[in-house]
């Protein structure tokens, strides 16, 4: 039997007004949160001074979608998780169609930790992280913050904010202004 998926469109119409769905109980709840956590991708963005350390000895290779549902089942791996099933299916969908994206961290006994999210425009909707080893998911988070700055993005949405992402300069925006933020990074050219 064929899992259902959410469908693409209207996985990336929800998304571009400000919505995204979780896994709860079997079934699957969209969110809009009052309040809606970034991470500002200018001179905010803050590396904490222990990670920008381990950064001069990286011991991890960074790399971008060479295992987009490794990264996913990573980050599902936890007692409590909004990743079932149809979030898994849908969003490796998204991922083959060129709108999600995974960051990987490898070393010789293979992935350690990422991230993965959605691409719409010149915005990025983080989705979740998780780590094997110490800091691999916040390499994979400065190596994506690297990775959008270069490539002019707009917008590196967290959905919600954690003292986690505070260390890293994320704050937190009202739903107006960041519905106002999104529209202008979801219709600008990827």
């Amino acid at each position: 039997m064929t899992q259902e998926i959410i469908p693409p469109a209207t996985l990336l119409e929800a998304y571009s007004q400000g919505i995204f769905p979780m896994a709860e109980e079997g079934r699957i709840v969209w969110y809009s949160p009052q309040l809606r956590g970034i991470i500002p991708l200018d001179e905010r963005f803050h590396i904490p001074c222990g990670l920008r350390r381990k950064l001069r000895k990286n011991p991890f290779e960074v790399r971008f979608n060479t295992s987009f549902r490794e990264v996913m089942l990573g980050c599902a791996d936890r007692n409590e998780t909004w990743i079932d099933e149809v979030i898994l299916e849908s969003y490796c969908k998204l991922h083959d169609l060129g709108h999600a994206v995974s960051v990987e961290c490898w070393d010789q006994e293979g992935l350690q930790g990422g991230l993965y999210g959605v691409l719409i425009g010149k915005a990025f909707f983080g989705e979740s992280m998780f780590s094997r080893k110490d800091d691999a998911s916040k390499i994979a988070l400065v190596a994506l913050v690297d990775r959008l700055r270069k490539n002019e993005f707009h917008l590196l949405d967290t959905q919600w904010m954690t003292d986690h992402l505070r260390s890293f300069g994320g704050i937190e925006l009202s739903r107006e202004s960041y519905l106002k933020m999104i529209q202008d990074a979801v219709s600008s050219v990827f």
